[in-house]
């Protein structure tokens, strides 16, 4: 396939005009020291000869023929230099400038669009001259006709002005003026023997990294000191209000004009302050194809170094993100990569005999969504293996046998982030050191703030997906307060805020739920959940009325809790700073920022918080089972198997809690086609089914299990949020025995009903 020349002009464009500002750098040492009566410095003579290697290299792979004969030329001199076969003198400094100006023209001359084919050569002299240069006799009139080298040393650095900033350090930019063609010379590109000298502004420069950061940083800290200027507005306007009595007509119509003209300039250089900002930070968007365009070729390399046949697509790398994410975005990609081509595709022999084409496929898409970007990493391989799953964890001690077996694939699923664990069979240097994945999982939640799914289809591939913010030089954040204290969520996590009457509480598997959208979301008090002491003496917590709850929704992934909390405080975008190094051991917190009044406010980690409560709920729930076990359902001694089949995780957990708690053997299934797949997969004593699921309802469900033989008596129960009596009824008509509604959830309603129906 032949090479697009175009697409790499650009590149190839900046890195010469780097290269050539480090050729006049270089010569200008030379001169310098040749002028002293010193030699040539060695590292120096190996600078510039790497230089015009690199141009002849570059230049040649993309037929680039005039630079490259040019480049090749002075590299054979520099070359000369650098074995001692040469020696440096004033007329050969003046060539190798000559030289190099001319590279800097066909450089520019390709920047402002000239086709590769007409380009201008080198003129036959300048090329001679070089070569002349190699005999040692002519080493020391090497130009008899040169003038004498440019008083500037930096004549040639003026040609790496235009460029852009890249996410590789580079180093600091030297400006200088553009070289001229002395008078009465031909121009080495136009041929024109009366043009005027002309000097070049250039449309780019190059900023350092670290510069560029710490002005970022510093736009960051401006935007979000300007709450102090917020918190002055609320003084101002706090201070009108108890001075309203005091204050005659006169003196309170002036404090309300310096209050309105106060509000109206804080908000004001609060939109200038967030646009400065947002400009600034657009200068460190780098795009996506940095790190997702190498990813074709280090597939192919991965499959020919394991004897798979594997390719790669890729899609979406012009979508930005901040060059912060960019650079730990690299090592989790790479690691899903190899996952994905190690564990994931099949071998040709095996996908054949699958019934797959022998050559396997990997997806890379990246998207955005909203101010976020997804990128999922997807492969058409044998899924993840979820009965090897289960066996590794109980192998390795990391769960018992009997809590294996009753998770469900999804929880199985997440057992691949543990420490330690891999399903390979033989450790090699891709995989099967178990480490890796606990780590991937670390930084896109920790150091990223984002989130990872993995979906898996046995036999048909597994798909990663990563959600992640454009930057993290500014976040949205929502403060709450609970026992008094101040606390921060990060706007990702924050699905919805909600005040409900105490009333709306229910208590499901020894814990506090409450319904959400068809949905049971576990309900903890923050207080409770970070085991908060009780607030000082003098100190009150300002709590919502007695009659009401405000709670604040949090999500990771399908994972949601309800904390209730006392009161909202504010919600801006706000500058996260990391925790000092002492402090980074704190799993629940993910870093600090400033209120307008120079308070201190703890940002919570919400996966880590989310663990907690989960281990919380894990250990209530172990209790109630002991205690509930008398009350196991009857018969033979062997439990009896329930399908729970509901499209929410938190419902299919509650659901899980309760019946497990009395004695039955749950199953869980994310849809009606997942249901029905496991039920018609495995006989099971009841089947539990929401209504409102993707793939298929639980109308259909219940309608498409009566219809085999097995399920025809099977006790179906209908949970769902909908309690209109049309739905009452058609649940009645599709085949289902119980229908019970959310709203009225009582887990001993629950069980009652069931063994009712079990007999």
């Amino acid at each position: 396939m032949a090479i697009d020349i175009q697409k790499f002009i650009g590149r190839f464009v900046e890195e010469a005009r780097d290269h050539l500002s480090r050729l006049g750098e270089g010569l200008a040492q030379l001169q310098q020291a040749a002028a002293a009566g010193s030699h040539a410095d060695a590292e120096t003579v190996n600078a510039l000869f790497r230089s015009a290697h690199t141009i002849k290299g570059s230049s040649r792979m993309l037929r680039l023929t005039p630079i490259t004969e040019l480049a090749h030329a002075t590299e054979d001199v520099l070359g000369a230099l650098r074995d001692g076969s040469l020696a440096f003198s004033p007329a050969l400094g003046a060539l190798l400038y000559r030289s190099a100006d001319h590279l800097a023209s066909q450089v520019d001359a390709l920047a402002q669009g000239t086709a590769a084919a007409d380009l201008p050569p080198a003129p036959d002299g300048l090329k001679a001259e070089l070569a002349r240069a190699l005999t040692p006799a002519a080493a020391d009139d090497t130009a008899p006709s040169a003038e004498a080298p440019p008083e500037n040393k930096e004549s040639i650095a003026a040609h790496a002005d235009e460029s852009v900033i890249s996410g590789q350090k580079i180093p600091e930019n030297k400006t200088g003026s553009a070289p001229v063609a002395p008078e009465n010379e031909e121009s080495p590109i136009s041929g024109n023997t009366t043009a005027q000298p002309r000097l070049k502004t250039a449309e780019t420069v190059r900023v350092r990294l670290d510069k560029l950061d710490a002005l970022i940083k510093l736009m960051g800290e401006v935007v979000a000191s300007h709450a102090r200027m917020r918190q002055r507005v609320q003084d101002v306007q706090q201070l009108q209000r108890e001075l309203a009595d005091q204050l005659d007509e006169a003196g309170l119509q002036r404090l309300q004009q310096f209050a309105r003209a106060l509000k109206d300039d804080a908000q004001a250089q609060e939109a200038q302050m967030g646009a400065l900002h947002d400009r600034a930070l657009i200068m460190r968007m780098l795009p996506l194809g940095m790190v997702l365009e190498p990813a074709a070729r280090l597939v192919r390399e991965l499959g020919q170094s394991v004897g798979k046949q594997v390719q790669c697509s890729v899609s979406g790398t012009e979508i930005e993100l901040d060059r912060q994410l960019i650079d730990q975005l690299a090592d989790p990609i790479i690691h899903l990569i190899r996952n994905a081509v190690d564990h994931g595709i099949e071998s040709a022999e095996q996908r054949q005999a699958a019934g797959k084409p022998a050559l396997g496929q990997i997806t890379i898409r990246a998207r955005q969504d909203g101010g976020w970007v997804a990128i999922d990493i997807q492969d058409d391989g044998a899924g993840i293996p979820l009965q090897s799953v289960r066996d590794k964890a109980v192998k390795k001690g990391l769960l018992s046998a009997e809590k294996a077996a009753a998770m469900s694939d999804q929880e199985v699923v997440d057992l691949i982030f543990l420490p330690g664990l891999s399903t390979s069979n033989i450790i090699t240097d891709l995989s099967g050191r178990g480490v890796g994945m606990d780590v991937v999982k670390q930084t896109v939640l920790g150091a990223l703030q984002g989130s990872i799914s993995v979906t898996t289809q046995p036999g048909q591939g597994t798909t990663f997906g990563l959600r992640l913010p454009m930057s993290l030089a500014m976040l949205r954040v929502l403060l709450v307060q609970a026992q008094g204290l101040p606390f921060g969520f990060t706007a990702q996590y924050v699905a919805e805020l909600m005040r409900l009457p105490s009333s709306a509480l229910l208590q499901v598997a020894q814990r506090q739920a409450v319904i959400v959208r068809n949905e049971f979301v576990p309900v903890v008090a923050l207080a409770e959940l970070l085991q908060l002491p009780a607030p000082p003496r003098g100190k009150t917590a300002t709590r919502a009325a007695p009659a009401d709850m405000l709670l604040v929704v949090l999500q990771v992934r399908h994972d949601k809790i309800a904390l209730r909390i006392d009161s909202l405080l504010d919600e801006r975008d706000m500058v996260i700073q990391p925790l000092p190094a002492h402090l980074r051991h704190l799993p629940w917190v993910a870093g600090m920022v400033t209120t307008g009044s120079n308070d201190l406010v703890s940002v919570l980690h919400t996966p880590a918080l989310l663990e907690q409560a989960r281990r919380l709920r894990q250990g209530s729930t172990s209790a109630a089972a002991g205690s509930a076990e008398a009350a196991a359902a009857p018969g033979s001694g062997a439990p009896q198997r329930v399908l729970v089949v509901d499209d929410s995780l938190n419902t299919r957990e509650i659901e899980k809690d309760v019946l497990q708690a009395y004695g039955y053997e749950v199953t869980l299934a994310e849809d009606g086609v997942d249901g029905l797949r496991k039920a018609l997969h495995t006989q099971f004593d009841a089947i539990l089914t929401d209504v409102e699921m993707p793939h298929m309802d639980g109308f259909t469900l219940t309608a498409q299990l009566r219809e085999h033989e097995q399920y025809r008596q099977t006790p179906i129960i209908i949970i769902t949020s909908r309690e209109k009596e049309e739905d009452k009824r058609r649940g009645m008509l599709v085949g289902a025995d119980a229908y019970i509604v959310k709203g009225d959830f009582d887990q001993s309603n629950l069980v009652d009903t069931l063994r009712a129906l079990l007999g």
